[in-house]
């Protein structure tokens, strides 16, 4: 049903480990941490996004690709700040996610509370389980799970 990819998480992460970011300086942060799981007849995804403001998150589908960008601005500026410690990174956060043709990408739902940022993808009807008449050749026809 979903497929995650980030080709190079482990390379940004391996990097900024061995050449530390910049203090000051917008860097590419690590991946959005997020959870995923059905419930029901619906897919959940919650990512999450501390820090962001709503206005500053992106979604987009296009395909079966779903595309979360967000951005985390500095929350302080200008000359007179002298920063003593800089380890929340800034920048542009990005994640990717494959949907499969059994979600229907035309009705997804998405809440931000507390820093969560919270889709509801729905199963789509033609891949919910049925039930399919079997007609015997004497019979009335009779229901089974398929």
């Amino acid at each position: 049903m979903l497929m995650r990819t980030d080709p190079f998480r482990e390379l940004d992460r391996l990097t900024q480990q061995v050449l530390g970011t910049a203090t000051g300086t917008w860097s590419r942060p690590t991946a959005m941490p997020m959870d995923a799981y059905r419930a029901g007849d619906e897919f959940v995804v919650a990512f999450d996004l501390p820090g962001v403001s709503p206005d500053a998150i992106d979604l987009d589908v296009e395909r079966n690709v779903l595309t979360v960008r967000a951005e985390r601005r500095p929350t302080v500026s200008g000359e007179q700040v002298e920063m003593q410690v800089a380890e929340r990174p800034l920048g542009v956060f990005s994640r990717q996610l494959f949907l499969g043709e059994s979600l229907d990408t035309e009705h997804i739902q998405a809440a931000y509370e507390a820093g969560v940022l919270t889709l509801r993808i729905p199963v789509a009807e033609q891949a919910k389980p049925r039930k399919i008449a079997i007609a015997g050749a004497d019979e009335e026809p009779r229901q089974i799970n398929a």
